[in-house]
């Protein structure tokens, strides 16, 4: 009997394997974190669907580090990410508000449970993560994965310059990271942030400092035309930049 050779299915699938995703148009990457001695376990849904609102950026970790080497008050605080992306900036806010007193970094596993009992104890805060409504599953999925129920947090679509006029103006804290990338949305992201920013507030802003995208320009430019602006933090090794912001005090008449 004559051998009948490869079998061409079999063949085939040695070269182009079938495994589930593989090909896919999008896939899901879960991630683990840990910030003031929390774990963050964050979903990242890579594709089309979410472009770059579906990853972790380097300018959000260095903003949670920054939270935790700093030891940033969240506590009875008013708070608003903006361009959340996986709300992982957020996220870490609404578990540090209310916290009475800081740890030590430990292990994480260690510590996760100490500091979430911590989270019911003092007066208790506001945290709103927003971004376009194409990313607000990804959010509310990560937020129902690390925020204990009971805590205040919540997810809202918001729009800059369109639809930031819904909702108030006293944020103690306006927090985002690497949202400085397209020239065209500036206008709009500087008004958003003169509205929600509470006269005696701040504004956190982490970015990777990309020439091409003008992000410079924003910082030294355009933002200090409005807000009185240090640089709070410099990452040499990933470009980052750490700028927190103030409503400039009015002129004496």
């Amino acid at each position: 009997m004559a051998d009948p050779g490869p079998d061409p299915e079999s063949e085939s699938e040695s070269v182009f394997p079938r495994e589930v995703g593989l090909f896919a148009d999008s896939y899901s990457e879960k991630s683990r974190f840990c910030f003031c001695g929390h774990v963050l376990n964050i979903t990242q849904n890579f594709g089309s669907h979410l472009g770059v609102a579906a990853r972790v950026w380097d300018a959000a970790l260095s903003l949670c580090n920054y939270f935790e080497s700093q030891n940033v008050d969240f506590r009875g605080k008013k708070v608003i990410e903006l361009g959340a992306g996986t709300g992982i900036v957020g996220i870490l806010a609404a578990l540090q508000d209310g916290v009475s007193f800081f740890l030590p970094r430990l292990e994480c596993n260690g510590v996760i449970l100490a500091r979430r009992n911590l989270c019911l104890l003092g007066s208790r805060g506001d945290v709103t993560i927003t971004d376009l409504p194409l990313a607000l599953e990804q959010i509310q999925g990560n937020v129902q994965a690390n925020v204990p129920t009971g805590a205040q947090a919540q997810v809202r679509a918001l729009s800059w310059g369109i639809d930031h006029h819904v909702f108030p103006g006293d944020y103690d804290l306006v927090l985002g990271a690497d949202i400085v990338y397209l020239e065209p949305t500036f206008p709009l992201l500087l008004g958003t942030l003169q509205h929600l920013c509470r006269p005696h507030g701040t504004i956190y802003l982490a970015s990777k400092m990309r020439e091409e995208h003008g992000t410079e320009s924003f910082f030294q430019h355009l933002l200090p035309q409005h807000f009185q602006l240090e640089l709070a933090q410099r990452d040499e090794d990933e470009n980052v930049n750490i700028y927190r912001a103030r409503h400039r005090e009015p002129r004496p008449a």
